[in-house]
């Protein structure tokens, strides 16, 4: 009853409003150190509920529909970010199971079997052998996961943005100073981002090594803009249009210079991570996103709901 008086309040106050959600990862089992990507449990319920209560879309489908003003109620999209190898094996399954388009951004540095360098400072703190951690001159004590949560997501604060670099060399130096051994590969290759899309994934541009675009030079926004494009073309031998900002907040993560830049290469749209709804009067390189982390079914609906409604 909840879901379907949901359903009918979401006809009533979102038509015309598209909701694109924001995922990064669907893991196999809960992990305590990122405890707020869903795992395939809490995934399949969520995309279960897009099915049966709303309308998911395409990016595709979705800017059509906006261009022309014929965007159904309750009208949603599904994005990943980054293109961790759990997208395919994980999460595409799941989408397959319930009908569910979905479009991956792809940044492509890290198709080769190197990590991110967020992934790899959450792997230092993770270890359970290791009590402390030695970072520059400062020694960090670990204690139960809150503990190395917290000191995790302080260093990342602190290194974000650094220089793009200087933010690798100190990761390198990090693990060198604690004798650390790399985690396996947690993206997915070319051969497999070519694989999710032969399941009708939609693939996306994420820019090469996910800079923070707004505090590097113009020139080097557009090498990370083209080249992730390029490269991912020639993984798939089909076209690259839709593109992601990293980290993607509006003036602190790219700025006007950047929506240019995206624009005159050729991508017929971009998402930030600005919370909130897009309809026909949305810039296509702006466009906003959303994802309720509720854990349960009703709160997670209920949170689509009021996004959309502008509550």
């Amino acid at each position: 009853m909840l879901h379907k008086m949901l359903q009918l309040a979401g006809q009533l106050t979102s038509r015309g409003k598209l909701s694109i959600l924001i995922y990064h990862q669907v893991l196999s089992e809960f992990d305590p150190m990122r405890p707020t990507e869903p795992t395939a449990q809490m995934f399949d319920w969520q995309m279960r509920l897009l099915q049966q209560y709303f309308t998911p879309l395409s990016l595709d489908q979705a800017l059509h529909h906006l261009k022309h003003n014929t965007l159904p109620p309750n009208a949603v999209c599904v994005t990943f970010d980054d293109g961790y190898l759990n997208n395919l094996t994980v999460a595409q399954p799941i989408l397959a199971k319930y009908a569910i388009p979905a479009t991956v951004y792809i940044a492509t540095a890290f198709s080769t079997g190197r990590n991110m360098w967020n992934d790899r400072l959450i792997h230092l703190f993770a270890a359970q052998s290791r009590q402390q951690l030695q970072l520059d001159d400062e020694q960090v004590q670990l204690g139960d996961w809150q503990d190395r949560r917290n000191k995790a997501q302080q260093w990342l604060k602190q290194l974000k943005y650094l220089p793009l670099a200087q933010r690798l060399d100190k990761i390198d130096q990090f693990y060198r100073q604690n004798n650390a051994d790399e985690q396996a590969a947690l993206m997915m290759s070319p051969a497999q981002i070519k694989q999710l899309a032969d399941c009708g994934v939609t693939i996306g541009a994420h820019t090469v090594n996910h800079p923070i675009l707004k505090v590097i030079p113009e020139q080097q926004q557009r090498q990370e803009i083209n080249q992730s494009k390029q490269q991912l073309e020639s993984w798939l031998g089909s076209p690259v249009q839709h593109f992601a900002y990293p980290n993607g907040a509006k003036n602190t993560d790219f700025d006007d210079i950047t929506v240019k830049l995206v624009e005159s290469n050729g991508f017929v749209s971009a998402v930030t991570t600005d919370w909130g709804i897009s309809t026909a009067d949305t810039s296509r390189y702006q466009l906003k996103r959303f994802t309720p982390w509720d854990k349960t079914a009703g709160h997670f609906h209920l949170r689509l709901i009021k996004n959309a409604s502008g509550f």
